[in-house]
């Protein structure tokens, strides 16, 4: 089993969440974060006034998906939520150990 962390552009959520619907992934968790990558952020004019945005809003996507669907998963990523600009995000896999479902207390990729 292997956990996914997303961070998108947040207009892309849909496309993304749709893409993993289509592949079987049955459950996501979404946050709405800020960050910076390499852009740096950027410098707005408001008012008149010009000032430094440091933190872009983003959308953070975790899923927890089993083993024979991370490249799927990681692939339906990238392309759903690719504009082909800076800032388009990135994809982290992590080694997942244990998954418990607390309703039912079914474990791993039953739990799923």
């Amino acid at each position: 089993m292997k956990f996914l962390i997303a961070v998108i552009k947040p207009f892309k959520l849909d496309e993304v969440r749709e893409a993993l619907s289509e592949i079987g992934v049955q459950g996501i968790t979404v946050t709405e974060v800020k960050g910076f990558g390499r852009q740096k952020g950027h410098t707005e004019l408001y008012r008149g006034a010009e000032y430094v945005v440091d933190f872009l809003p983003k959308v953070k996507i975790e899923a927890a998906v089993r083993g024979d669907q991370v490249e799927q998963a990681v692939e339906a990523i990238e392309k759903s939520a690719r504009t082909g600009k800076i800032g388009d995000g990135k994809v982290f896999v992590f080694d997942l150990e244990q998954v418990v479902r607390i309703r039912t207390g079914e474990t791993d990729e039953d739990a799923l």
